[in-house]
């Protein structure tokens, strides 16, 4: 197993550790019983039966998933959260110029500079890969919230028939359109900022042109396939796709968690100023 080294993934990893066992106790909806789910004789949820449907016969991906690896355990230090191409061959992943220069700088840095240590939002599809996350499908949308150690965010995939906007203002979770692919749930986003990250350890960077597609399965009740496209032709060579199955967290509820006190911790992180990160050159899209 890989060590945390660098001063900004230990800080990570102890908030989120300390977000996750301080709050347990003052939760109030931890143990509470989700409706609806099939049970086994013993009263436990029987994960392994077959995924629910909407009433359009479409499958309901609704309930609190859960990242294959997380804070607390031995391989969330070598998750996608650190890694997102951690699963692939090195041929797959081609930065650009640009993209490498990003990196080796953040990686020169020990991460100092990832804007989730500064209580900033992680990102997208990274925030995929943190904590727990709740779907929610509604007729015209489908609401994505998040825990994260710097607050409660959501995202918004609407399925109205709207186009991807034209982005006059860029946004760090970017704008996100769904439709239905059989059985599986595609969601298209765009209209992120430059320069951001889509891991933690590596700082795979990506552009202003980031076009991100999330397929969402689920395979039974207690499992849910998901995969993340990165298509950004100023940062890659090609587009390339990572995997991960999240599991069910059944019987309880998110967490609320914000950065509260985050100027304390700020004052043990005093490091010299980066060089700014050089925006990404002129290109497609």
């Amino acid at each position: 197993m890989t060590r945390v080294t660098s001063p900004l993934l230990t800080s990570l990893v102890a908030a989120v550790a300390v977000l996750c066992l301080s709050t347990v106790a003052q939760a109030q909806w931890l143990n509470y019983k989700t409706s609806d789910l099939p049970r086994l004789p013993d009263g436990r949820p029987n994960l392994s039966a077959p995924a629910p449907r909407l009433p359009d016969g479409k499958p309901d991906l609704s309930g609190i998933w859960r990242p294959a690896c997380v804070v607390n355990e031995a391989c969330w230090e070598s998750s996608l959260f650190f890694d997102l191409a951690k699963d692939l061959p090195a041929a797959d992943v081609v930065m650009t110029p640009w993209a490498k220069s990003l990196a080796d700088q953040r990686e020169r840095r020990e991460h100092v500079d990832d804007p989730y240590g500064y209580c900033l939002p992680p990102g997208v599809p990274r925030i995929n890969n943190i904590m727990s996350f709740k779907v929610v499908p509604t007729p015209r949308l489908t609401v994505f919230l998040y825990e994260t150690a710097v607050g409660f965010m959501f995202r918004q995939a609407f399925t109205d028939g709207r186009p991807l906007p034209d982005v006059i203002e860029p946004t760090w979770l970017g704008y996100s359109i769904g439709r239905w692919d059989g059985d599986t749930f595609v969601v298209e986003s765009n209209g992120f900022r430059d320069g951001g990250w889509l891991d933690t350890r590596k700082g795979h960077p990506h552009s202003s042109a980031l076009r991100l597609t999330e397929r969402f399965r689920r395979l039974d009740i207690g499992r849910l396939e998901v995969s993340m496209t990165i298509d950004d032709p100023r940062a890659y060579a090609k587009p390339w796709t990572a995997r991960t199955v999240m599991t069910l967290l059944p019987d309880t509820e998110l967490l609320e968690a914000f950065c509260d006190g985050h100027e304390k911790t700020m004052e043990h992180r005093r490091v010299a100023p980066p060089a700014a990160e050089p925006p990404s050159p002129p290109g497609p899209r």
